[in-house]
């Protein structure tokens, strides 16, 4: 059983994962409770890997699903408080150009409401 908490809110949802690592144990069960969001209409989540000390291919996979769903929605998908060596292996395998890292959950909240404005105006653009 995978171990988190989730937090929404009207504009995004928070999953903290409440395990140390992130492998081909934990990661069919994270993909399904990104896809059980999404399917609730939640178009940002942040995925607060702080607890997380390890990740292997099959966890950085899962978080893959949970990017291309919020894109998909026009939303933004955050990965938010990485340890040094997910970080790491987020970098090595080139994912740090596709996926939205940030420090800390507030710059993650931060950067939703900022994604959101950003839609706003590009529609409001389309309009004219």
């Amino acid at each position: 059983m995978m171990k988190y908490t989730i937090e929404k809110t009207e504009k995004y949802s928070i999953l903290q994962l409440h395990e140390d690592k992130l492998n081909s144990t934990i990661s069919p069960e994270l993909k399904s409770e990104l896809v059980k969001l999404n399917a609730e209409g939640i178009k940002s989540i942040i995925l607060d890997l702080s607890e997380v000390k390890y990740a292997d291919s099959s966890g950085l996979s899962s978080i893959l699903v949970g990017n291309r769903l919020c894109e998909n929605e026009e939303g933004i998908f955050i990965l938010a408080a990485l340890n040094d060596h997910v970080l790491k292996l987020v970098k090595i395998s080139h994912l740090d150009t596709v996926l939205n890292i940030l420090p800390t959950i507030e710059e993650a909240i931060d950067a939703v409401f900022m994604n959101e404005l950003e839609k706003n105006l590009r529609a409001e653009d389309q309009d004219e």
